[in-house]
């Protein structure tokens, strides 16, 4: 029996102020008492999928042939692709391929096109376990719902279930805070860094780039930056989820 995951993980940023109209404009801003509440309200447009883009889903498919193998590293086979975003490219050009300097491939494409494929590839493998870190809380929703304002109807319903019972999905947040998160106390929800760092992970942030600089690299045209940046996150999700299976599930 063949055993497999998909680790997935978004990288967003905010739309332009311009791409909303004056009401929309007012609603957004209306909290800005300084310059400085303005600048951190249209920073936060990268936070929803009503005032921000996908603009990389960073994606590990993980194969085990054999049942009773137990989840190792060195058990698995592992692919690693890149949807990303090139702003230059329309809906029409379909996608190009690139090797990263990793060595990973990276499709560049529209957002439309690179949400639309990623549609298709849950769709080709159909059951697929799906493996993320707040997933539940960030990526799922923003998924469906960006596809949503884009036209684009999703193939599987990410947010199936309820906050406390789910199915095909293991939110690693969820699971490591016992599926109580709360501030303070043994349950208390860290950052993934954090967690990364406390089970003994490589943290993605150590080669000097973390969430809040993408929305410069992608101003700056750095993709394949963020590409690179991306698949480091699904590569220690996937080494925090060896850790929780052996250790806690």
């Amino acid at each position: 029996m063949e055993h497999s995951y998909l680790v997935f993980d978004l990288e967003t940023v905010g739309l332009d102020l311009s791409s909303f109209d004056e009401v929309q404009q007012e609603y957004l801003l209306r909290r800005a008492e300084t310059e400085e509440d303005r600048e951190r309200l249209i920073g936060e447009f990268a936070l929803s999928p009503l005032t921000g883009r996908i603009v990389t889903i960073g994606m590990r498919l993980m194969t085990q042939k054999s049942s009773e193998q137990q989840a190792a590293s060195s058990e698995w086979h592992a692919k690693d692709v890149a949807y990303q975003v090139d702003p230059a490219m329309s809906d029409e050009e379909g996608h190009r391929e690139e090797t990263l300097p990793s060595g990973d491939v990276c499709y560049y494409s529209s957002e439309s096109t690179m949400i639309r494929n990623f549609w298709r590839l849950l769709e080709a493998n159909y059951g697929i376990h799906l493996v993320s870190f707040n997933g539940r809380g960030f990526d799922a929703p923003w998924l469906m719902l960006r596809s949503a304002v884009l036209g684009i109807r999703p193939t599987r319903n990410l947010m199936d279930g309820t906050r406390f019972n789910y199915r095909g999905h293991t939110d690693l947040l969820d699971e490591l805070t016992f599926y109580n998160r709360s501030s303070t106390g043994p349950t208390r929800s860290f950052n993934f860094d954090f967690y990364a760092k406390a089970f003994g992970v490589q943290s993605p942030k150590a080669a000097g780039v973390d969430g809040s600089k993408v929305g410069e690299l992608f101003a700056q045209g750095a993709l394949a930056d963020i590409a690179e940046y991306c698949l480091r996150d699904v590569r220690s999700t996937w080494d925090l989820f060896l850790q929780w299976n052996r250790l806690l599930s």
